[in-house]
């Protein structure tokens, strides 16, 4: 067992021995490839490893195909190697990841929601006030589906004020195309995550919610409805976790309830996971509409199609490297290219092939 378990690892051991010594795949000689994509298929006669890596054929006849193999293939089984699992190894795949995977993770808890009145009928009781053309228009927690909400406006102001605590301002969406208002910058962040996973509409302030608890009665404005491509519904608040209070907790728990019972989803946004919204910001530099006059951007695309690139090689493999990093980011924001946002953005990060690409 102890050698089949050696002969699993050895060559993954061998492959991270000799990337240190070479900056870059595309730096190993060819008898090094080779040599490295030999012991892979030796892994995989001794130990029934089967992996994407490895050429058909396990032994001496895999050997045999390895001594023949050129560079280029040894190099793009390597790549493989090392990432192709790239897409099940990142922590935060930039092309395909939800807001969940961004998000740090908030959970309504089961004694806070235990303090609402429900009951049965409830979803009648629980109301919601709308604006309309300035005008206020209730409507049952039970007919939110109803709502028209591409007509509604803000149930509340923003309002600007010296010395306020918070740091209201309006942010540009490129998948809208128009400005959203917010009311701080943990508000302002949120929407740019919006923007990157290219919703349809962002409702600010959407409406009051007026809903019954153990001590009375109790109202609260949610931050943002957003309305998804498919026609999906996210409910947001937004508030940073060590200023959550008690108080907070219970209009968070009730507008759960609320949103749940009509068919959307909910969060609360405390903040975000490591490195992600570092990783948005630099890639939102490059998000507006770009001319590529020297046709980087297919450039670019090819030069990751069979296998991943660095940041800093995928860049130097072009004719304008300057130009290109403008490029590989407005690639990375609209997910033709990948990266994982889990790790911080540099030169060193893997970039791969987009869903979108």
């Amino acid at each position: 067992m102890g050698l089949v378990n050696a002969a699993r690892w050895a060559p993954y051991l061998l492959f991270g021995l000799v990337l240190p010594m070479n900056s870059s795949l595309s730096r190993l000689s060819e008898g090094t490839a080779r040599t490295v994509v030999g012991c892979l298929c030796t892994a995989r006669f001794v130990a029934g490893l089967g992996h994407a890596c490895t050429p058909r054929g396990a032994g001496l006849i895999g050997w045999m195909r390895v001594v023949t193999m050129s560079r280029e293939r040894a190099l793009g089984l390597l790549s493989r190697c090392c990432a192709g699992g790239v897409g099940t190894r990142a922590r935060v795949r930039s092309d395909v990841c939800g807001l969940d995977l961004l998000i740090a993770p908030y959970a309504i808890a089961d004694k806070v929601r235990d303090q609402l009145v429900r009951g049965e009928g409830w979803p009648r009781r629980w109301m919601t006030a709308w604006r309309f053309g300035g005008d206020e228009v209730v409507w049952p927690v039970r007919d939110l589906a109803s709502v028209p909400l591409l007509g509604s406006e803000p149930v509340r102001r923003f309002t600007w004020r010296p010395r306020q605590r918070h740091r209201p301002g309006l942010q540009f969406m490129v998948s809208t195309g128009r400005h959203h208002g917010f009311e701080s910058l943990e508000e302002q962040r949120l929407l740019l995550a919006l923007d990157f996973l290219q919703v349809a509409e962002v409702l600010p302030q959407p409406f009051r919610l007026e809903f019954q608890h153990a001590e009375g009665r109790a109202a609260h404005t949610p931050d943002f409805l957003a309305i998804w491509p498919d026609g999906g519904r996210w409910l947001f608040d937004v508030r940073p976790r060590r200023l959550i209070g008690q108080d907070d907790a219970l209009k968070f728990a009730a507008a759960w309830e609320a949103a749940v019972a009509c068919g959307w989803r909910y969060a609360v946004v405390t903040g975000w996971r490591s490195s992600v919204f570092e990783g948005l910001d630099a890639l939102s530099a490059q998000r507006r509409p770009m001319d590529d006059l020297l046709e980087v951007r297919e450039s670019l695309l090819y030069a990751v199609a069979e296998r991943p690139l660095h940041f800093g090689e995928l860049v130097a493999s072009t004719n304008w490297p300057v130009v290109a990093r403008a490029h590989a980011l407005h690639l990375l924001w609209h997910r033709r290219l990948a990266v994982d946002l889990g790790e911080p953005l540099g030169d060193g990060s893997l970039i791969w092939a987009g869903r979108e690409g």
